[in-house]
């Protein structure tokens, strides 16, 4: 190699070097500099999309507290209905009937259920907007990985965290 790189001319040699250090210079653009550009401006949208979400919650979080302590939450979203009922009727409605193979009361404000071949991802979603939409807690959760790829096998143990 430095054989050939002798061999060639002054003016040769001066050429290359210039267009290695520009090729240098795009690679690093490429691959260094535009790709931490972007990711800043993702972080960044980010960034404001959570300071606004935070400056949100901090509005209606007296709000909230408000109802919570006075048990508004609980009976207004769900119009009467019992843990059991809700339960099982949030879950039929999420398509998760289906799998749904046991439901039990466990005791004032606590229901069991037993779900067999359930889509995690579906189980996941469910027990989130029951969370979120209902005010209940999951008190217990075991989960095993069932036959069929993206399926499981889950015992809940859901309580009412609003004591309503």
């Amino acid at each position: 190699m430095r054989a050939w790189w002798l061999r060639q001319t002054a003016r040769d040699r001066g050429v290359m070097l210039v267009g290695a250090a520009v090729v240098a210079v795009l690679l690093l653009w490429a691959f260094v500099w535009y790709p931490l550009a972007a990711s800043r401006d993702v972080l960044a949208a980010s960034a404001a999309q959570a300071e606004a979400d935070l400056a949100w919650m901090r509005s209606v979080a007296p709000e909230l507290s408000q109802r919570r302590a006075s048990g508004a939450m609980t009976g207004l979203d769900r119009a009467g209905r019992s843990l059991l009922a809700l339960t099982d009727g949030t879950a039929r409605e999420a398509g998760l009937g289906g799998a749904l193979v046991r439901i039990e009361p466990a005791g004032v404000g606590r229901v069991n259920l037993w779900f067999e071949r359930v889509p995690f991802d579906a189980l996941a979603t469910w027990l989130e907007s029951l969370s979120r939409r209902y005010g209940v807690a999951v008190d217990e959760l075991q989960v095993e990985r069932a036959v069929d790829t993206g399926t499981v096998d889950a015992r809940i143990g859901i309580s009412d965290a609003a004591g309503g």
